[in-house]
């Protein structure tokens, strides 16, 4: 099987390439940079490009079996400033990719979304049904990929496309670079403190599930079709609380509540936007979806935190100075 891979120095995109390998496929990675490619195990075929060269892209799509889209910025706490370049790369880019790859007739087409899309799922544990009607954002990027998965992915599913969409939860797991990553980097050094909203909630999923789950979707699901590939439901409190066993390490001391991120959400609008996206999807808000269909067709399951955590938790120390 011949893999095309677009994010592949990602965090995730480490990881499927990695699984790919392992399973006998053969893997093409496009990358921006031949820097970048260093980053990629032996034996992967390098693309210097992006997703912003079409020609590029169609010349190195003959013969492919299947095609992952992860290519996208992953951020929270963008600035006004950011947005142009949200839009050109979560959106605009990912209506380049799967109209190329839906053009040049690869078999299969998977494209990664997140259960993000649906916003403030309200404590509510949804499925791949689930219409949420009007959205109030809590990031540029939750309202770039919402159009991505939405205005772009889905049109091109109903239009007949052997289109396949995948929506991980929220991925931890070692070689993070988020600000997940930093924060349980400061817990394993002793120095988390305090966070503010406890009850904000999150399916987690290890980033190594997310990767088996992309390969099973591109393997065993149905084109046309959404799946969830999402861990248990836990809240912030919970997750760090788990993180701090892990580890061997204590959690924050003071949990600040989310009405008071929501409230200094709101006053800071005008002033900082990008801290008033980091404090708004902690406040409250939950991204919670359900893995049941993953789990039925594709024979998928996400490890609890109790075993995901641990080696987590293990590099990040190791890291440590």
């Amino acid at each position: 099987m011949k893999a095309f891979v677009t994010g592949s120095t990602g965090f995730i995109g480490r990881h499927l390439v990695q699984e790919l390998l392992d399973h006998g496929y053969s893997v093409t990675a496009l990358v921006r940079t031949f820097e970048r490619a260093r980053q990629l195990p032996r034996g992967v075929r390098a693309v210097p490009a992006d997703i912003t060269q079409p020609d590029l892209l169609r010349q190195n799509l003959d013969g492919v079996d299947v095609l992952f889209h992860l290519a996208a910025v992953h951020q929270v706490g963008a600035r006004p400033a950011d947005y142009k370049r949200l839009q050109r790369i979560n959106i605009d880019g990912a209506r380049r990719v799967l109209a190329l790859a839906t053009e040049a007739g690869v078999p299969r087409i998977v494209h990664v979304s997140t259960v993000a899309v649906y916003g403030d799922t309200r404590g509510q544990v949804v499925d791949e049904t689930y219409r949420p009607g009007e959205i109030a954002f809590q990031s540029e990027c939750q309202r770039t990929k919402h159009a991505a998965h939405f205005q772009v992915a889905v049109p091109l599913q109903t239009a007949g496309a052997p289109l396949i969409i995948a929506c991980p939860g929220a991925v931890y797991g070692p070689g993070d670079r988020s600000g997940l990553a930093r924060l349980l980097s400061w817990q394993a050094r002793g120095r988390l403190l305090a966070l503010i909203g406890p009850d904000a909630a999150r399916s987690w999923t290890y980033v190594g599930d997310v990767a088996a789950g992309l390969r099973l979707t591109a393997e065993r699901g149905r084109p046309g079709t959404t799946y969830h590939l999402t861990g248990p439901a836990h809240s912030l409190r919970e997750f760090f609380a788990a993180s701090a066993r892990a580890g061997g390490v204590l959690g924050p001391l003071v949990w600040l509540p989310s009405s008071l991120a929501s409230w200094l959400a709101r006053a800071l609008q005008g002033a900082a936007p990008a801290l008033a996206e980091r404090l708004r999807v902690v406040a409250g808000v939950t991204y919670l979806g359900s893995a049941a269909l993953a789990e039925r067709e594709l024979g998928w399951r996400a490890r609890p935190l109790a075993d995901g955590l641990p080696p987590t938790m293990a590099v990040l120390k190791k890291s440590q100075p």
